[in-house]
């Protein structure tokens, strides 16, 4: 294990005064479960590192290259709700705030959303009724209501008409998706979600228990609206950079490479 932690550290260049960061991985090989960790600059816009890992105490071991003054100017760092990039934050970053991503939140609640849907769709298809009028309605139903175009909107009147369980399912995503974007205190957006939290319970599962176990993290993205979603478009540039290599076999290489075409 020493061997491998001390193979993983490529030191680099100060990060400098870097005060917001965002961490998230990706694959290195499509259709691989075999990811690396990427730290990125939310306010320069760059990417800073390139962790060939996905394990917390690796990430530590690498990141703690970065000088205490450095590490402890940071504020705020966004993460998704693995478990892991917490204890990172925590462990590295003692003075920053943690912020759940909002799409990533947002992900888990659609996820049950379309759950509800696919359920309905199989009763329905069962009793031979509305099944084709809910078939296909992933889309409408997982788009913010507010971009609906008229049809669009109209069709998905007609979509929920069919199923008072799947009306309330859709209507509690958007309430959920009001909160943040609602004018308030992260006390407040608390308060807002745990009473959502005992409204959704009738409906949603899997989504409830995650969005309860990271509440307050994922309230502080109220204070500054900070998001990682610089981190998701940098992803799309990282998959071209793997696209055109064809694949890397050397790590270094690649991390070479993508910290030449993405650091600001």
């Amino acid at each position: 294990m020493a061997y491998l932690i001390t193979s993983l550290i490529k030191k680099k260049e100060n990060w400098g005064e870097v005060k917001r960061l965002c961490i998230d991985e990706i694959s290195k090989r499509k259709g691989h479960d075999n990811f690396v960790t990427v730290v990125g600059d939310i306010e320069g816009g760059g990417l800073l590192e390139v962790i060939d890992s996905h394990k917390q105490e690796e990430i530590i071991e690498v990141l703690r290259q970065q000088p205490v003054a450095v590490r402890e100017q940071v504020k705020e760092v966004s993460v998704d709700m693995w478990g892991g990039f917490a204890k990172v934050v925590q462990e590295l970053f003692r003075n920053a705030r943690l912020v759940f991503d909002r799409f990533h939140v947002m992900e888990y609640v659609n996820k049950d959303l379309d759950k509800v849907r696919k359920q309905v769709e199989g009763k329905e298809a069962k009793r031979g009724k509305n099944a084709q009028k809910i078939k296909g309605s992933k889309f409408i139903l997982l788009k913010n209501n507010v971009d609906l175009r008229d049809d669009e909107r109209e069709q998905l009147e007609l979509i929920i008409s069919q199923s008072k369980r799947l009306g309330l399912a859709y209507a509690l995503k958007e309430e959920f998706r009001r909160i943040y974007e609602t004018d308030q205190t992260p006390e407040m957006a608390k308060q807002q979600i745990l009473a959502w939290l005992e409204k959704a319970s009738s409906v949603y599962c899997e989504s409830l228990i995650t969005i309860r176990e990271h509440i307050d993290g994922i309230c502080n993205y109220i204070i500054s609206r900070t998001t990682s979603g610089m981190m998701e478009g940098m992803n799309n540039k990282l998959k071209l950079i793997k696209r055109q290599a064809y694949g890397f076999i050397n790590f270094d290489n690649f991390r070479t490479r993508l910290l030449a075409c993405c650091s600001h």
